[in-house]
């Protein structure tokens, strides 16, 4: 693949910017709709049903496409599918930015899900080419996991911002002037490259059964907690998406052309810091969004109050991954610095598993945001691992199935934790509990399952995921990207 690696120096770190803020565009994206939720509904009509399709239409199109568009981006070229991908997203906000009916608002959401899986896919890819050097890619993946850790923190801040000044319609309208300032710079500084050709990998049955299974698999978890998990549509669907991941496994295995090739696979790094990114995130959801909700419902915050006490959570992070994590990475290595941040992480959870009906922010909360500090170095220290055992003509796809492994586990972590606390609370109020100490009771659940997720992320990360220090290589013996030190 001809990708560019020797862009000029200033010209790579503005490429970066760019990446980045495509990143942030679509992890802010995924956050800032929510808090804006009651606003919308009350706007335009919404049933409670259709309101979850809000957020469950941008899932399952940027969840089920990113496998896809990572190997898209090897094919035909990550840039062509970054600039189209921007172009998409920016598109579809001015959509849903004007829309005034549920059904507007719900494609247009779905097609910016399109932009964001089409963009996001392919920006590991690109970054990992365009800093071949251990130490600049160290910094490089430290301000990328930056962005995508602190994003949704931001998110959340602006759109209780946005929302309480202005409407919810500038949740939409923000990303605007920023997606065409991204697509304005990105035709300028980031490198061409022609791709390996679709005959390198033009699977189209594979490409068909993956995004079906990917898509009605995310579709049967958002699905679940309204109509149970053992429910007959949600165990018939599940069952489809599973026939239909396995049918896409042999398929590859057979291909002559995989879109997949099992050496991706076979890598042990990219296998186990994929697997520990589902467990992480799937934790991590409940100190994102269940804080979000003891904040607002216990402890009777509003919504730009609640973004400004999730505030100091992404300050210490965005100091953590920008100020230390390249450093740490490279004094310690990935492996020892990702184990420590799980391990803060565990704690942070643990704590909050404890947190009462009447907390005070500073002695019960505070302490939680600032151990947040272990996802700064987590993330990074993960990403690279996770990228490193993908060679040149393989980075698109590692970094699509990278991504796609966050959204499977968000969406996994949504259902169940979210599930697991309105079972409990619901008890707890049929016992005769009030509702501040039932909600309590089943966020502090949600925690303790948190932490026990978390438990199971370190224990992977341990077992299975090695330091990079030296070039790795993949099974079939061809070298892999250089991987930061």
């Amino acid at each position: 693949m001809s990708t560019s690696v020797s862009t000029p120096s200033r010209s790579r770190w503005i490429a970066l910017g760019v990446i980045a803020t495509g990143l942030l565009m679509t992890v802010l994206d995924g956050s800032i709709v929510t808090v804006a939720m009651p606003a919308i509904q009350q706007d335009l009509g919404f049933t409670p049903a259709g309101l979850s399709w809000v957020v469950n239409a941008y899932l399952v199109a940027f969840g089920s496409l990113l496998l896809l568009a990572g190997r898209l981006g090897d094919l035909i070229g990550r840039r062509r599918l970054f600039l189209a991908g921007t172009a998409v997203f920016t598109a579809a906000s001015l959509l849903a930015g004007i829309a005034d009916t549920p059904a507007l608002l719900v494609a247009a959401r779905f097609l910016q899900g399109v932009g964001s899986a089409m963009a996001a896919a392919v920006g590991l890819g690109i970054l990992v080419n365009l800093f071949p050097a251990p130490a600049e890619r160290a910094k490089a993946i430290a301000v990328f996991s930056f962005t995508g850790a602190a994003g949704a923190s931001l998110g959340q801040v602006l759109g209780g911002v946005l929302t309480d000044a202005l409407d919810w319609h500038w949740i939409f309208f923000i990303n605007l002037p920023i997606g065409v300032a991204a697509l304005a710079v990105a035709v300028a500084v980031l490198p061409a490259d022609r791709g390996l050709g679709l005959s390198a990998g033009a699977d189209a049955v594979g490409a068909l059964l993956v995004t079906a299974g990917l898509m009605l698999g995310i579709y049967t978890v958002v699905k679940a907690e309204e109509r149970g998990w053992t429910s007959t549509p949600t165990l018939a669907t599940g069952a489809v998406a599973v026939l239909l991941l396995a049918a896409f496994a042999i398929r590859q295995a057979t291909a002559r052309r995989p879109l997949m090739p099992p050496r991706v696979l076979r890598s042990r790094s990219v296998a186990g810091a994929n697997l520990v990114q589902m467990l992480m995130v799937a934790a991590l959801f409940s100190f994102q969004i269940i804080t979000a909700l003891y904040l607002q419902k216990v402890l009777g915050y509003g919504a730009g109050e609640t973004g400004l006490a999730m505030l100091p959570a992404a300050l210490i992070i965005g100091a953590v991954s920008l100020g230390v994590s390249a450093r740490l990475n490279t004094r310690f290595g990935e492996r020892r610095v990702l184990l420590t941040g799980l391990a803060l992480l565990t704690v942070l959870l643990a704590l909050l598993a404890r947190v009462p009906v009447h907390a005070s922010y500073v002695t019960d909360l505070l302490p939680a945001m600032l151990l947040a500090a272990g996802f700064g170095l987590a993330l990074p220290a993960l990403t690279t691992l996770g990228m490193s055992g993908a060679g040149p003509d393989d980075a698109g796809l590692a970094s699509g199935l990278f991504n796609t492994t966050q959204q499977i586990g968000m969406a996994v972590g949504v259902a169940v934790l979210s599930t697991l606390a309105a079972g409990h609370t619901g008890h707890a109020l049929a016992g005769g509990a009030s509702q501040a100490e039932a909600l309590t009771g089943g966020y502090r659940l949600a925690y303790a399952v948190g932490a026990g997720l978390m438990v199971a992320a370190f224990a992977v990360a341990y077992t299975l995921l090695r330091e990079s220090r030296q070039p790795a290589r993949l099974p079939d013996d061809r070298p892999a990207v250089p991987a930061a030190a």
